[in-house]
């Protein structure tokens, strides 16, 4: 993963975090419900890529 990726993915998560504060602390459910989803599509993107680092070039599926 490129280091712009992990930034990028970061600050995604970040972005999830501050909306769900914002909907807890003014009540709205549906910007709660939307920073957690941003938050989890952000941490499985993170998980994917690190999967994928993970595998060597020879390793990676489609590669023969």
């Amino acid at each position: 993963m490129s280091e712009s990726d992990k930034a990028e993915n970061k600050f995604d998560e970040f972005k999830g975090k501050a909306k769900e504060g914002v909907g807890k602390a003014t009540g709205n459910e549906q910007w709660q419900a939307e920073g957690k989803a941003e938050q989890t599509k952000s941490k499985l993107k993170q998980a994917g890529e690190k999967v994928k680092d993970a595998l060597t070039p020879d390793d990676r599926p489609g590669r023969d």
